[in-house]
């Protein structure tokens, strides 16, 4: 059975950095590419960040680039998401998933809450 957990959320204050976990098990890890995915209070599913399946090609959303790092370790089955001059726009839902055969996000993990505010 696929499990994502994902963890490292928390209250920060604008400006400041946080960075979520992914622990990955049920599945061959470094066989998938994996990604992030946030939901806002009230608004939709908001694509955020990809990265291949060993790690070389990564992918960000205009709203996070150069703020945000994807990364993964495959000898731990962890991905990563470093978040840093946070903004209060980037409060969400964080959701690590997988993706499977035609680019599609199959599992999801529970997801782990982000507030930025004063």
């Amino acid at each position: 059975e696929v499990q994502l957990v994902e963890s490292g959320g928390g209250l920060v204050r604008p400006g400041g950095s946080l960075r979520l976990s992914c622990a990955a098990s049920g599945f061959t890890f470094d066989d998938y590419a994996m990604s992030w995915v946030r939901q806002a209070p009230g608004k939709g599913l908001e694509w955020v960040s990809a990265i291949s399946w060993n790690g070389n090609i990564t992918y960000y959303a205009e709203s996070i680039k150069g703020r945000f790092t994807i990364s993964r370790d495959n000898a731990k089955n962890t991905l990563y998401l470093q978040m840093n001059s946070l903004e209060s726009e980037d409060t969400a839902l964080y959701y690590c998933t997988k993706v499977g055969s035609g680019a599609c996000f199959d599992s999801w993990g529970q997801g782990t809450q982000v507030t930025v505010s004063s």
